[in-house]
């Protein structure tokens, strides 16, 4: 009993002796060593062991003794052994011993009898020791002395831990201050950031995700440490909760671990690893990505702004040479195929071009882009048609859902054309901004520049017609050389119409600004036509469009005047332009000579047209029936006095009243006379059309009644439109 006693008694004073010493050791591996080496000394064991928990395992950490066959079983699998090794101390005569359990078998198999200790403290299970006898001896009975050992040993790896973080801290700062530079390339920094974290943590991938508070996404920057799955965008949309995105965002035990990193409490970023290889990440882990992040933030965050100013130094650098080299195509050049190749590799994305009527002008394309710019014209129209102002930027999918972006060019207050970019919106900065409006001001003055010419060209024109179309041609060598100038043959069959515009009545009434807007569509629909129509010539004269023709297919000449006539009520419809349009076309042209007259007829097709059928739009000369045949008469003197004779008294009366009995009078002699269809055709009750009439004889002083009488008024009706204005004015 007294041996047994002194054997305890040492024991006891070993024990504490080994727990003063094991906070000595600056390493766990020098503890641990420490600790079986001195048990098996000083104890007489067989064998010591020291066993963790790794991840999902059971590992030896230190072994001191035989029994090699157990040491070289490790590792086991953790669910696969009993907890109660973790929770207490216990001995091979214990009840637990044979419960079913891994590590309990592999130590039954050994002739030893056996006591295990568990090595945890309030905060941390670290594992358990094993001691092995070849026989029993009391040490086995002193369980709570044990248990209370567990915990020096626990403290003192808890210590360890401490101070190896501690050394890991101080390294990592030196390692920080030598390898870390202000001036070096973001990528430069990241990759050895990310590289250090990694090894530190002992991750299979580490990164840095940088977050764009502008556009609300954190992208990955690039170089990382490893490979994965995760993306290298990850939109944040209106979810502002980061553990979302990054669910173990500052939280250990997981298969990832995440820090923000923050400037001025204000978050930049985040540093992010994944799969541990070792378990998984825990606080000491946590402890060093906020190491990094507490360090380095700073110098990202200076870095970044360097790279920017570097960056927006070199793309407004580039900018002056660009604008150098747009400004010499735009002189070198007269189309815009220069601008167009230029601007598609400043952005390396494809670029178009179109008038302001949305045909395309010049494109640059890539391979990889496929996108018809016809196609692209299309949809781009149909969206500027919703729209009620065209002076703005869009955007637009175009095929396979790529975006296109369309800003209109404008010069000297008018819309001249349209600059389409396969560039979403959200991807154009303030620089990028800058380069496209100077983009827009280079074409614009290409746009100008082509305009300065046409107007040249359009005087030349107006010249060339105002001598073509005159009663006596005096200068056919010029008209022909002009002609040529044109690629126009004079010498094949033409046809020569008249266009005029009627603006509704709801339109301003201020005269110039009727003037200035009839002259505006005139020339946009002048502009269309010459596009439209091939081998045509176009002229604005007297507030009134010429168009001269070729007669081709002249058995399908309705057709081709009705596709035309359709034609520009689309264009008005589409330009939002409130309006009546007639077309009155005279005859065929077949020599210098014949133009005038075509022009004759051309223009006394439009009067009736305007005077007498002004909902049929358009007609031929040739149509006009009756009104052939009075055309001669219209010039001689004694037509005007015919007319006034009948009408003229009508008209004075009508001026300024609501009842106009000259329309009265003409309705009802196209009707023959009939009161009840007349009434119906004026909207009028019968009554009041009997009370016109009676007015209308009265201020003849004759009766309606006479034939005779209602065939020269007829008469004087139809020499009265040949000879009157689009207004019915006298001329």
């Amino acid at each position: 009993m007294y041996k047994s006693e002194k054997l305890m008694k040492k024991l006891e004073n070993h024990l504490r002796s080994t727990a003063r010493q094991l906070l000595k050791f600056d390493t766990t591996e020098e503890v641990l060593q420490y600790l079986t080496d001195s048990f098996q000394s000083e104890l007489n064991c067989d064998f010591v062991g020291v066993i963790f928990k790794k991840g999902s395992e059971l590992v030896s950490k230190a072994w001191s003794g035989h029994s090699q066959s157990i040491r070289e079983a490790l590792p086991l699998k953790l669910d696969q052994c009993s907890v109660k090794l973790f929770q207490k101390s216990i001995t091979s005569l214990d009840e637990e011993a044979g419960e079913a359990c891994a590590f309990f078998e592999l130590l039954n198999k050994e002739s030893v009898t056996w006591f295990t200790m568990p090595i945890k403290d309030d905060k941390e299970s670290y594992g358990f020791c094993v001691i092995s006898y070849l026989e029993h001896i009391p040490l086995f009975e002193m369980y709570e002395t044990f248990n209370e050992f567990g915990k020096d040993v626990a403290f003192a790896l808890s210590l360890t831990k401490r101070k190896e973080m501690e050394r890991k801290k101080m390294a990592g700062v030196e390692w920080i201050r030598k390898n870390l530079s202000y001036d070096e390339s973001l990528e430069r920094l990241v990759g050895k950031i990310v590289d250090m974290a990694g090894k530190q943590t002992n991750a299979t991938f580490a990164s840095i995700y940088l977050y764009n508070e502008e556009n609300g996404y954190f992208a990955l920057q690039p170089p990382a440490y490893g490979h994965s799955t995760m993306p290298k965008k990850i939109i944040i949309g209106e979810d502002y909760i980061l553990k979302h995105y990054f669910p173990f965002i500052e939280k250990t035990g997981g298969s990832q671990l995440t820090v923000p990193l923050f400037i001025d409490l204000k978050m930049i970023g985040v540093l992010h690893v994944e799969n541990k290889e070792d378990g998984l990440f825990n606080e000491e882990d946590l402890e060093i990505l906020n190491l990094f992040s507490n360090h380095v933030s700073t110098m990202l965050k200076n870095v970044l702004h360097n790279d920017h100013e570097k960056e927006q130094n070199q793309r407004l650098r580039l900018l002056l040479d660009y604008q150098q080299a747009l400004v010499t195509a735009t002189v070198e050049q007269e189309n815009f195929d220069g601008i167009t190749s230029i601007v598609g590799d400043i952005f390396s994305k494809a670029v178009m071009m179109f008038d302001r009527f949305m045909r395309p002008l010049s494109y640059k394309l890539f391979l990889e882009d496929d996108l018809e710019p016809d196609s692209v014209a299309k949809m781009a129209l149909e969206e500027v048609n919703k729209r009620k102002h065209k002076n703005i930027t869009f955007s637009l999918k175009g095929d396979k859902e790529r975006e296109i972006t369309i800003w209109p060019v404008n010069g000297g207050g008018d819309l001249l054309g349209y600059l389409a970019i396969a560039l979403p919106l959200e991807e154009i900065d303030n620089l990028r901004q800058l380069t496209i409006n100077l983009v827009r001001n280079i074409m614009a003055i290409q746009f100008i520049k082509q305009k300065l010419v046409l107007n040249a060209k359009e005087q030349v024109k107006d010249s060339f017609i105002n001598k073509l179309l005159v009663p006596h041609v005096e200068e056919k060598d010029d008209i022909i050389e002009y002609a040529s100038l044109f690629q126009w043959d004079l010498f094949k069959p033409h046809r020569v119409a008249v266009v005029s515009v009627r603006l509704d009545e709801q339109d301003s009434k201020d005269i110039l600004v009727q003037k200035e807007r009839k002259s505006f569509i005139l020339d946009n629909l002048k502009t269309r036509i010459s596009m439209y129509v091939r081998d045509s010539v176009a002229a604005v004269v007297k507030e009134e469009l010429i168009l001269i023709v070729p007669a081709k297919d002249e058995n399908r000449r309705k057709w081709h005047w009705e596709d035309l006539y359709k034609q520009m009520k689309k264009w008005m419809k589409s330009d939002r332009v409130s309006c009546q349009i007639h077309i009155g076309v005279g005859g065929e042209a077949n020599s210098i000579e014949d133009y005038y007259h075509c022009y004759r007829k051309a223009r006394e097709t439009l009067n009736v047209i305007s005077n007498r059928y002004d909902q049929i739009g358009y007609a031929f000369y040739e149509e006009l029936g009756s009104y052939t045949l009075l055309h001669h008469l219209k010039e001689i003197s004694e037509t005007s006095l015919y007319i006034d004779n009948y009408l003229e008294k009508l008209r004075h009366y009508s001026e300024g009243k609501s009842n106009d009995l000259l329309h009265t009078l003409r309705v009802y002699l196209e009707q023959n006379g009939n009161a009840k269809n007349t009434a119906e055709e004026l909207f009028i009750h019968r009554s009041t059309l009997l009370y016109r009439l009676e007015k209308i004889e009265e201020i003849l002083g004759t009766s309606l009644n006479n034939a005779e009488l209602r065939f020269n008024l007829m008469l004087a009706y139809k020499l009265d439109d040949l000879s009157s204005g689009i207004n019915g004015t006298n001329k």
